[in-house]
């Protein structure tokens, strides 16, 4: 087993730390339970991980898939792509413009492989899609509806304090 730190933030006095006499390896980016954590805590490294994963699945479907069908094509994307896009996305919800472009890319560049929609500009309204931002909204809304009717593990008041007006 390697032993491993990392020094997170930026006013961080890096010290060096051991164990059993031995010095820990600095790294500065680490992948725990498949999300990649950096030491400045930025979502950019694992939205361009999970845009590299969804890419190369979608290449494969690109080279291999000959019957292109509307219908084919959404449940390979649904099964095959997408998952990479969203996985634990609440750990690492992108809030910089450029990572959100470049998940949204992935999702554009599916909807271009589809005949006959490959020139229109308002693909994902005619395949009645929701963008991944708008996704990601709709999941965090959901689980705060969960915590606040008592539906999760997770208690409503650690988060948020409720106020009422009037």
């Amino acid at each position: 087993m390697v032993n491993l730190v990392m020094h997170i933030g930026t006013r961080n006095n890096n010290f060096t730390y051991y164990m059993e006499n031995q010095a820990l390896n600095v790294v500065t980016d680490e992948k725990d339970l498949g999300v990649n954590i950096s030491s400045n805590l930025k979502p950019t490294r694992q939205c361009q991980l999970a845009c590299a994963k969804a890419s190369k699945a979608l290449g494969l479907i690109a080279r291999t898939i000959s019957y292109k069908s509307v219908d084919v094509l959404l449940r390979l994307y649904k099964s095959l792509v997408r998952p990479h896009l969203e996985y634990s996305v609440s750990a690492w919800s992108p809030y910089y413009e450029k990572d959100k472009i470049l998940l949204e890319r992935i999702q554009h560049r599916f909807t271009r492989m589809i005949p006959g929609l490959k020139k229109l500009s308002y693909r994902l309204k005619k395949l009645d899609f929701w963008t991944l931002e708008e996704r990601r909204n709709r999941a965090d809304l959901l689980q705060v509806f969960k915590m606040y009717k008592g539906l999760t593990s997770i208690p409503f008041s650690d988060f948020f304090q409720a106020r009422y007006c009037c």
